[in-house]
């Protein structure tokens, strides 16, 4: 590992450095990395800021969505000036003016199960920050078969929730075994969601990714953290692998991603 820093690395990181959890091997440890990260919204954007603040080395963000003046209200890394901007673009400003050494890798692209073996094959790690179920069991099941950790954050009105899938499980579908039928569960763009509250859960999904690379600390791996911002209260339950799991199970159905179209 290169342990060769700038004079300028070195003050930039000073203070993740002075952490014995870290210091200069951890350091070179993420600037190493290579971590992708599917969405640039309201989880994406504080996300892919501090993992380029503590100096991951490369960030590849898929999005393709376009900054719109509702997405400002929660949307940090955009700006009234870039309405109409691509928002992995967008993003790679933000990231550029915050640190230039960070290499921002940018697909401008929906998710599909035709590409996302292929991005998914490029990276160390992977973050799950969409905003649709068909977007976040792909992703759950392209990890799986890839055994790719894969850190998952969700929001909607005032609560979040947080984990982090390995190898070998649990996985999404642990939680979830199949996706509920369209229209049964409402969206942030029916439902609404509280801005701050991405903020806080996209952070907290930087903090859990940077541990990942690390190998700090307790692994959210088999449990769920759920947040009520309202009541002010955090808890964490356990989730067990299922041995049923179709992806990650004893005996898993899912061999490929055909079944996504």
């Amino acid at each position: 590992m290169d342990l060769d820093f700038t004079d300028d690395e070195i003050n930039r990181y000073s203070r993740n450095i002075l952490l014995a959890e870290i210091g200069g091997t951890g350091q070179a440890a993420l600037r190493a990395a290579r971590v992708l990260v599917v969405g640039a919204g309201g989880l994406g954007c504080p996300l892919v800021l501090y993992l380029a603040a503590a100096g991951i080395g490369t960030i590849g963000v898929v999005d393709d969505d376009a900054v719109e003046l509702s997405n400002l209200q929660r949307q940090v890394a955009h700006t009234t000036a870039r309405i109409g901007m691509a928002k992995v673009e967008s993003l790679a400003v933000s990231v550029g003016a915050l640190n230039p050494d960070t290499k921002l890798e940018l697909h401008q692209t929906r998710l599909t199960a035709a590409n996302v073996a292929g991005l998914v094959a490029r990276y160390d790690l992977v973050c799950d920050g969409s905003d649709n179920f068909a977007t976040r069991f792909l992703l759950n099941d392209a990890c799986v078969l890839a055994k790719k950790v894969l850190v998952s954050a969700a929001v909607l009105r005032f609560d979040g929730q947080l984990s982090t899938f390995k190898p070998g499980g649990p996985c999404y579908r642990c939680l979830h075994p199949i996706a509920p039928p369209p229209g049964t569960v409402a969206t942030c763009a029916e439902a609404g969601v509280l801005g701050a509250v991405t903020g806080v859960m996209g952070a907290m999904q930087a903090t859990e990714v940077l541990k990942e690379v690390l190998g700090a600390g307790d692994s959210l791996s088999g449990r769920l953290l759920i947040w009520d911002a309202l009541g002010a209260r955090f808890h964490t339950v356990r989730l067990p692998r299922d041995p049923a799991c179709p992806a990650c199970g004893d005996h898993p159905a899912i061999h490929d991603l055909s079944a996504h179209g």
